[in-house]
């Protein structure tokens, strides 16, 4: 069975039916304990505003619609900062959860499946969004967890039997209601049919003045409707951010999954609570990585790759037994097998190094190509370049890129020795095999197998008279 522009996700119904997965997320809240210009879900928990992991999750569930409800001062920066074909629904006035529902449901077909997610929980992992699509889809399912400390959380409140009697805001609820540990996640699923009419009868009789979207659970039950659960595995799935606290918090669990996954595929951590996975990351075998270091975008290392302490790299791939010393800076650039970079150096983008490349302290590399076995040990920088192979670079040569105006490429054939100081005024082209003497500015092509030299001559000035001797005369 399929929609226009998307197949359905099936969910299986006691009658046999198919039904459509839409998700709503709720992501109108400006968060004001943030104490931010910026509206709380577009705060960035690792590589990605909160609201864009939540969204992603929805994705990954294979959902027909995600339909997200904001703010209309969000709606600009929401189509900025997230990816993939989202209804916007906007909430003119934030009237509460239930209200903001009510917004996205015209949008759903009478015959789908909903599923309501946080726009400010972005933890909530992909099997308990399973385990909730699993469940009977003629019934109410509301996810729960069981937290040391549920303050602030609403409870959830059960009967004798150890069925769900219903949802208490923490604002709302008893000294003793408020001492249970069992919360709404605020996930829940229901079809459009059984919902619909539960939000049409929400009031706005509690302590925020606001349709809860919890009540509908108080409601289902009184019309005899069927209450079921799916309790979190992790109760850290279900932490909302309200401010920046657990904002960290919230990163440094995010960062400690995608570091577990990382070990559990061969990658060595030195110390897994200081590494910033901020990206899409993929790891042979036998790589190791030390403290401090931040991967940002698609990084793809390959096997026994060890990465210094202090390190960020960012859209970066790197070869084969390549070691990367402390305190580098790379960004989309490519790295090949075998070499060495650093320590404290940076390649900046649109840079290759081929195999067996060697690149020392303080070396800065732009735009360039450096064919396999070229060696900057030190000091050096290389822009706009194109080196062949063993080209020996030596400390504090330079290629003149730039001559205020345009950038002009350089390219050096194989087996060019460039000695100590030199610079070198691009556009400019050096043979294979010539010698480039220390301390040379070179501002003309260059033969092969020569040497060439371009110093002022040398002059010794024997009567000469320091300046400070000349004031005291």
């Amino acid at each position: 069975m399929r929609s226009v522009g998307g197949s359905y996700n099936v969910i299986s119904l006691n009658a046999g039916l198919l039904m459509p997965l839409e998700v709503i997320i709720l992501a109108a809240g400006q968060g004001k304990r943030m104490h931010s210009r910026t509206p709380k879900v577009f705060h960035r928990v690792l590589d990605k505003p909160m609201l864009g992991h939540v969204i992603s999750v929805a994705q990954q569930a294979r959902a027909d619609g995600i339909h997200t409800v904001v703010g209309s001062q969000m709606l600009d920066l929401a189509k900025q900062e997230t990816e993939g074909a989202i209804n916007w629904v906007l909430q003119e006035e934030p009237k509460g959860t239930g209200h903001a529902v009510l917004q996205a449901i015209p949008s759903i077909s009478e015959d789908s499946h909903v599923l309501v997610l946080n726009g400010d929980a972005p933890l909530i992992k992909l099997d308990t969004i399973t385990a909730i699509l699993s469940e009977d889809p003629n019934s109410l399912v509301v996810v729960t967890a069981e937290l040391p400390d549920p303050t602030g959380y609403g409870r959830i409140v059960r009967d004798e039997r150890g069925l769900v009697s219903g949802i208490v805001e923490h604002r709302d609820a008893t000294r003793s209601q408020r001492g249970l540990k069992e919360v709404n996640s605020g996930a829940m699923a229901a079809s459009v049919r059984m919902l619909r009419p539960l939000l049409d009868r929400l009031n706005c009789s509690n302590a925020q003045g606001e349709y809860y979207l919890t009540d509908i659970v108080g409601l289902a039950l009184e019309a005899g409707l069927q209450v079921r659960t799916v309790q979190a595995d992790d109760p850290e799935e279900v932490l909302g951010i309200n401010d920046r606290v657990q904002l960290a918090q919230a990163e440094r669990i995010l960062a400690r999954r995608r570091a577990e996954t990382l070990m559990k595929q061969g990658v060595t951590l030195r110390d897994p609570s200081r590494f910033d996975p901020r990206g899409n990351i993929t790891a042979g075998l036998d790589c190791s990585i030390d403290i401090n270091v931040v991967l940002e975008g698609e990084v793809i290392l390959g096997e026994g790759v060890s990465i210094g302490p202090g390190c960020v790299l960012r859209d970066v791939e790197v070869g084969d037994r390549t070691r990367l010393h402390e305190y580098c800076v790379i960004e989309s650039a490519r790295i090949g097998s075998d070499c060495r970079v650093g320590p404290i150096a940076r390649i900046r983008p649109g840079s290759v190094l081929e195999d067996e490349v060697s690149v020392g302290n303080f070396v800065e590399i732009k735009a360039s190509k450096l064919k396999q076995g070229v060696r900057a040990s030190h000091l050096a920088y290389i822009g706009d370049a194109e080196l062949g192979t063993e080209v020996n670079v030596g400390a504090g040569a330079i290629t003149c890129n730039f001559d205020g105006a345009s950038k002009h490429r350089t390219i050096i054939g194989d087996k060019v020795f460039i000695g100590t100081n030199c610079t070198m005024v691009a556009p400019l082209r050096v043979g294979s095999g010539a010698f480039l003497a220390a301390g040379s500015t070179i501002t003309s092509d260059v033969a092969g197998e020569v040497l060439a030299v371009g110093r002022a001559r040398q002059r010794v000035i024997s009567r000469w008279t320091p300046p400070q001797r000349r004031k005291k005369s």
